[in-house]
């Protein structure tokens, strides 16, 4: 097999690949058989789920929702943190409005949030 076409094919590998895991450890060598079909399998899903299941860069929305609930902040805490106006920090997070160059490198600084996702780049 030199691809995973289709998802029975998909299902079928998860399954070996579960088995597998039950047999190979860190111990067993490169070249046994069994850890040699974990590595031929995994390589293979791997690949079928990049084409069938990629995964997308989170938006700016999703990343702030998310530091907010790591920080234990509501959005008025954020704006003060932020040092940025309650009702600007809402229009960002309701998408409604792209935070300023200025903005986003506070964002970025504050939060620790890649600039690149802050950019939506």
């Amino acid at each position: 097999m030199t691809r995973i076409e289709n998802e029975m094919q998909y299902n079928s590998a998860m399954q070996r690949i579960n088995e597998l895991l039950k047999i190979v450890n860190d111990d067993t060598p490169e070249k046994d058989v069994n850890n040699v079909e974990l590595v031929l399998l995994s390589n293979l899903v791997a690949d079928y789920e990049d084409e069938h299941y990629p995964i997308r860069k989170p938006s700016l929305i999703e990343v702030l929702k998310l530091r907010m609930y790591e920080l234990g902040l509501n959005q008025r805490a954020l704006a003060a943190l932020l040092g940025m106006n309650q009702s600007k920090v809402s229009e960002i997070i309701s998408g409604k409005s792209e935070p300023t160059l200025k903005q986003a490198r506070t964002i970025s600084q504050k939060l620790d949030i890649n600039p690149a996702i802050v950019l939506g780049v």
